[in-house]
């Protein structure tokens, strides 16, 4: 109950082999991302894309220090010389969430506005690493028991506490909690990108094609929620692939059945149902 082989798709062979290495590069998973969805897409694009980031590290200054310096350099130059940023228009683009775009049109979701400012920061040495907020993606700088935090969405803002505490709030309801500020690492970046995809795509019945693969490169990455399986299961039955739907339901069936018995019987009629339409 798998995808298909990555093998079948040179694409996919590189990103769940960068997906499996000891250091995963953030920067090449997105860039692959963004190869699945646009064919057109091809290795002198992705170098293209590589070498933006590197020379866009090049414009920073030399000799900053201090996480507050840092935010303003990059602020300066991503933010306002460059104008990355987003709008409240980029939540209806697929293009927001697709770094060679994002690179393209310096706009995107906040989470992909904070890969562009991590690479750039990287490459360039800041003390940067992404901070997962529940709603809201932002990049944080210094020590991480006590981080700076920038909104690249908002040109580079730099975010007081009470900044992260309103957009925890308008997120959830809840509070900030210290353990939403822990760095977040390459992996669960990319999971979350693709989750972003897969949301768009789920109020776009017609781009099931999009939902298909963005839960594929989902369970390419060595973590992933198992409910993933599931869900490519119903997107194959939705696509028409009914027998390999059906198939991958009762796999997954098998594989619930221990602890819910119940959720278990429920997919096995859906996998039922799928076949009946075969008649």
């Amino acid at each position: 109950m798998h995808p298909p082989p990555p093998e079948a798709n040179p694409w996919r062979s590189r990103f769940a082999e960068e997906a499996r290495s000891e250091r995963p590069d953030l920067a090449t998973l997105c860039l692959l991302v963004g190869a699945e969805a646009d064919p057109a897409l091809d290795e002198t694009g992705l170098d293209a894309a590589q070498i933006e980031l590197d020379r866009l590290a090049g414009l920073l200054p030399y000799g900053i220090r201090g996480p507050e310096a840092w935010v303003a350099a990059l602020a300066s130059l991503l933010g306002e010389r460059c104008g990355f940023h987003g709008t409240p228009g980029c939540y209806q683009r697929l293009e927001s969430s697709l770094l060679p775009e994002v690179l393209r049109r310096r706009r995107g979701l906040p989470i992909l506005l904070s890969v562009v400012w991590l690479e750039v920061a990287r490459r360039a040495g800041a003390p940067a690493y992404g901070v997962a907020l529940p709603g809201h993606f932002v990049v944080g700088f210094g020590d991480p028991s006590e981080p700076v935090l920038a909104d690249p969405f908002a040109g580079g803002r730099l975010l007081t506490g009470a900044d992260a505490e309103l957009l925890v709030a308008g997120a959830t309801g809840e509070p900030l909690d210290s353990s939403m500020l822990v760095p977040a690492g390459p992996l669960e970046i990319v999971l979350r990108v693709l989750n972003n995809i897969r949301a768009w795509s789920a109020t776009r019945p017609e781009r099931s094609d999009v939902a298909l693969w963005a839960v594929e490169l989902s369970l390419l990455l060595p973590s992933h929620p198992a409910r993933l399986r599931f869900e490519r299961a119903q997107l194959l039955v939705q696509r028409g692939d009914f027998l390999t739907g059906a198939a991958e339901m009762d796999a997954y069936a098998d594989i619930v059945s221990a602890v819910e018995p119940a959720t278990a019987e429920t997919i096995r009629q859906r996998a039922n149902a799928a076949r009946s339409l075969l008649n």
